[in-house]
């Protein structure tokens, strides 16, 4: 496994880092505890040392089975990212969408960031994963409703109490990022990224650079469009998300299979799969510390894993992106 330094802090992160969305089981249409739980401790033993979570994945549970996961493993051998700022269990802030939870009750997820909620939810993150403090707090989304100063000084005392080692944002823009930092000194920012999703390239990569942030690419695997398994047609699970997204459209797929066997090669010769190969890809741009990674059992965790075990060329990755730069996926 290869480690990464997060910005200006003295966290040390596993640069394949368990994304725990999936393991939630909301949205990806359930989760089988047991199977997550196996994961996270195939994925620890390959040296994924870090975590990362959010309360609103699965409305607790996937910070539950993090929690039953890392019971046995010595606190200061993990790194935990965890997030808030998004409830579903009151009505203040921004609506952001209708959902349903695991066992199919309406509810309605809001952007909410204010200073009670923040400390609430925190104290609540800490029961569900059985610690007394979070490497990493980061807010989940801009919460427009909020003054930022009050969300970060709330973040600032949890940090003075213990509870929190640093402070991170997810979803910013760089302007976002600059206007909190007047206030608290933040490690990181996590954004969506993949070979599909390169927008951050334009700003937030290059503030990050120079202002020496470390990026959290979640999402890189693209919710499994850049596995190289799916295919024109492929069937969803009912009440998995993914249906109805635009990459996943029969067209979508169809162009990402033809850019995915572009870059097979270089896959083959180094006895990579195609999923490897992009996760090797992502940790390996520019102002990247870690890419998220998300697996429902120990084989994807060991898979996931293993993709550190080898590196990749400039010239290789010069070839892949001549390819990528071709892939055009219709909005």
């Amino acid at each position: 496994m290869k480690y990464r330094k997060l910005g200006n802090t003295d966290l040390n992160l596993s640069a394949v880092t368990f994304g725990s969305f999936a393991i939630g089981g909301w949205f990806w249409g359930g989760t089988e505890q047991k199977s997550a739980v196996e994961a996270i401790k195939a994925a620890y033993n390959l040296g994924v040392t870090s975590i990362d979570t959010a309360p609103v994945y699965g409305q607790g549970l996937s910070e539950e089975i993090v929690g039953e996961a890392i019971k046995d493993i010595p606190r200061d051998k993990i790194q935990i990212l965890n997030k808030f700022g998004m409830r579903w269990d009151l009505t203040k802030g921004t609506h952001v969408f209708k959902s349903q939870d695991n066992n199919g009750k309406a509810i309605d997820i809001y952007k909410y960031a204010g200073r009670e909620s923040i400390i609430h939810e925190c104290e609540l993150s800490l029961k569900r994963l059985g610690t007394d403090y979070i490497d990493l707090y980061q807010l989940h989304w801009p919460d427009v409703t909020t003054p930022i100063e009050e969300t970060m000084d709330a973040v600032n005392q949890l940090i003075k109490e213990g509870k929190v080692r640093y402070a991170g944002v997810c979803n910013f823009n760089e302007e976002q990022f600059a206007e909190a930092e007047k206030y608290i000194n933040l490690a990181s920012n996590q954004v969506s990224y993949s070979m599909a999703s390169r927008g951050i390239e334009e700003k937030v990569v290059p503030y990050c650079l120079e202002n020496g942030k470390g990026i959290l690419a979640y999402s890189p695997l693209e919710k499994g469009l850049l596995t190289g398994k799916m295919k024109p047609g492929h069937k969803f699970a009912e009440g998995d998300q993914r249906a109805v997204r635009p990459f996943f459209t029969d067209e979508n797929l169809r162009r990402t299979s033809a850019f995915m066997e572009k870059i097979k090669p270089i896959a083959d010769a180094k006895g990579l799969s195609l999923a490897q190969l992009v996760i090797l890809w992502t940790i390996e741009q520019p102002a990247i510390t870690i890419a998220l990674v998300g697996a429902r059992n120990a084989e994807q965790a060991i898979q996931n894993a293993k993709a550190m075990e080898t590196s990749l060329t400039a010239e290789e990755i010069e070839l892949i992106n001549s390819h990528l730069n071709q892939l055009v996926l219709v909005p």
